[in-house]
């Protein structure tokens, strides 16, 4: 028999068919992002926040489980707006030059914006005791940016216009190279303030000389050439 006032066991019954709100759930989602931001993971309780989504407690759990489920649909929906508006700046590019650069732009000002160095370090606080809620923020999935990348890179190398043995590796390292200078320093507190734009086109400009000078098709060439050039003349 269920216990009276038992709320959350009533919405797990429900679940199923309920809670299939878009607009509800947003608004839910909206008011979870504003109570972790302000107060963190820890110290946010599901009463705070449906005070701050301006939503009943069951109408609360008849969405989300508990704290944790929330905290991953918010990363879920946060991720896949962010990927999608990646995908968006490599489709915009002129060249491959030109959508590197605006993926690499779009990604590094995204990642260390204080809103999401906030909230790494609001995932990191809790990866120890939630390895979950790591693996959803970090973890290979549908909504990574090197996936992404790689996703537009295959049909390059398929194309000859690029030479790239590992897509994986090659993406992964694009994105380090993009964000090389700032993102270490802005999520371990090094560097109080995002990088002005000006400087984030630099670097990442200086990253996409590097990922071409060494992928590009005419670099391998040349490296081909040079190591038969050796051996004939060893």
């Amino acid at each position: 028999m269920q216990i009276p006032g038992d709320e959350k066991a009533d919405a797990r019954q429900r679940r199923r068919v309920a809670g299939q709100d878009p607009v509800k759930r947003a608004q839910i989602l909206d008011g979870a992002k504003r109570c972790f931001m302000s107060l963190g993971f820890e110290a946010a309780s599901m009463n705070e926040i449906t005070a701050e989504a301006g939503v009943s407690k069951g109408t609360l759990y008849v969405y989300f489980e508990d704290k944790a489920d929330l905290f991953k649909g918010l990363i879920d929906r946060e991720k896949s707006a962010v990927m999608a508006a990646a995908r968006q700046e490599l489709e915009k590019g002129t060249s491959t030059a030109d959508a590197l650069h605006r993926f690499g732009v779009y990604v590094t000002t995204r990642m260390t914006s204080e809103e999401v160095i906030r909230a790494q370090r609001m995932v990191l606080g809790v990866a120890e005791r939630m390895p979950e809620i790591a693996t959803r923020f970090f973890g290979d999935n549908s909504f990574s940016a090197h996936l992404t990348l790689k996703d537009f890179l295959e049909p390059k190398v398929e194309a000859g216009e690029l030479v790239i043995d590992d897509l994986d590796l090659a993406s992964r390292q694009f994105l380090e190279l993009s964000m090389a200078s700032c993102f270490k320093r802005r999520l371990f507190g090094n560097l109080p303030k995002p990088l002005p734009a000006k400087e984030i086109d630099y670097v990442v400009g200086a990253a996409v000389d590097m990922f071409l000078g060494y992928y590009g098709s005419n670099h391998r060439l040349q490296a081909k050439d040079q190591s038969d050039t050796g051996e004939l003349h060893g």
